[in-house]
């Protein structure tokens, strides 16, 4: 499948960028069974009955040799006092797991500590689409953190909701 870049590629990438969208951290173990993570603002609900969750990611990432249908995944929401989570996720990969941030759940899924909600679920398909791809987990199991306000990706920065519109 070929890709092609828009006309004006600058503007397709500023457009997103100025769209708002909340944060979430994807952990799972590798093949050789460490564990990987990364963020995600694609994070969508698909289905409550069965319970079915969707994530996009980039198919050069370092945890997509992860994603395989069979295997499972931790899905974390982040607030704003879970921003540290984001910014260690998203930095190099040789460090997001350093740390007492996180523990072995079910299947031996990395489960972050200190998020507003986890689940850990079933790859049960994979989309391949050009260079990335969409996700798609069963939730199996998850739990409730504290509450907390949203986390919200803008403009490449972390933000917190404001006034109500």
């Amino acid at each position: 499948m070929e890709s092609s870049a828009p006309d004006d590629l600058e503007a397709f990438k500023q457009a997103f960028r100025r769209h708002a969208a909340g944060v979430a951290a994807i952990t799972a173990l590798g093949p050789t069974g460490a564990p990987v993570g990364f963020t995600a603002t694609s994070l969508a609900s698909l289905a409550a009955v069965p319970p079915l969750a969707t994530f996009n990611m980039s198919q050069v990432s370092s945890a997509w040799p992860a994603m395989t249908v069979g295997n499972h995944v931790g899905i974390h929401m982040l607030g704003p006092r879970s921003r540290h989570l984001a910014e260690r996720l998203a930095a190099d990969h040789d460090v997001r797991f350093r740390g007492d941030h996180w523990q072995p759940g079910p299947h031996g899924v990395p489960v972050l500590s200190d998020v507003t909600a986890w689940m850990i679920g079933e790859i049960i398909d994979v989309h391949p689409v050009y260079n990335n791809a969409v996700i798609v987990v069963r939730i199996e199991v998850g739990g409730v953190g504290e509450e907390d306000e949203a986390l919200l990706y803008h403009e490449r920065r972390y933000l917190r909701p404001g006034l109500d519109a």
